[in-house]
């Protein structure tokens, strides 16, 4: 069964409602896992209200639910196991507009690693490693916009070119324009080769308010 992915805007929406609210901070401040009972207690609301309230955390991803038996016991007479409640495993967060640390940060980490083991210089491991991540992330997709629009570089068309108008990257980018932009270039180099989109080619196009890839129309 595939999961469906949450919406983190309208996870952190659900978190305006104050009781809701509360009851998220908590649970997640509690070393164990948490009852409707106990959370009920704790911010002085009824059963049925907490159990309304925890459940959409649970729908919106913010929290998990297990089921566990509390007493330790097990087999015949142990009981139900009660639905508990804990922080989501899974973090949330919302950027405007959209960034990807994770992922460039990821590809120095693990340029870096490579390169202490191998001895290949690491900006070459680097650039290896953002084309080969590229030609992944393109492979699953069949249109060049909509893979550009799902990392978060709001493409748009401006004659026969590709601009970008968001660099996921920008934060660092600004602080390490060479080494970022550079791994920004050979990532979207692999986008395209893995998306089979033969008729563009990404160059670096450094313009105020855009990414500093440009992708342009292929030389016949």
């Amino acid at each position: 069964m595939v999961e469906t992915p949450h919406d983190p805007v309208a996870a952190v929406a659900a978190l305006d409602e104050p009781t809701r609210r509360r009851l998220y901070d908590y649970v997640v401040r509690q070393p164990a896992p948490v009852g409707k009972d106990e959370a009920a207690t704790a911010v002085g609301v009824p059963r049925t209200t907490v159990a309304f309230h925890l459940d959409r955390l649970v729908a919106e991803g913010l929290l998990d639910a297990v089921h566990e038996r509390r007493t330790g016991r097990t087999g015949p007479g142990a009981g139900r196991p009660a639905k508990l409640y804990r922080r989501s495993a899974h973090p949330i967060a919302v950027s405007l507009p959209e960034n990807r640390y994770e992922l460039i940060g990821t590809l120095l980490a693990d340029a870096v690693h490579e390169s202490d083991a191998s001895g290949e210089p690491a900006r070459a491991v680097l650039h290896r490693r953002a084309r080969d991540l590229g030609h992944d992330l393109g492979r699953g997709h069949g249109d060049t916009l909509t893979a550009l629009e799902e990392l978060g570089f709001e493409p748009r068309t401006e004659d026969r070119a590709i601009v970008l108008g968001n660099c996921p990257f920008h934060a660092l980018a600004q602080r390490h324009t060479e080494l970022v932009c550079g791994a920004n270039l050979c990532l979207l180099e692999g986008l395209l080769d893995g998306l089979a989109d033969t008729g563009r080619t990404a160059r670096l196009a450094p313009a105020p308010g855009h990414c500093c890839v440009r992708l342009e129309p292929a030389a016949d």
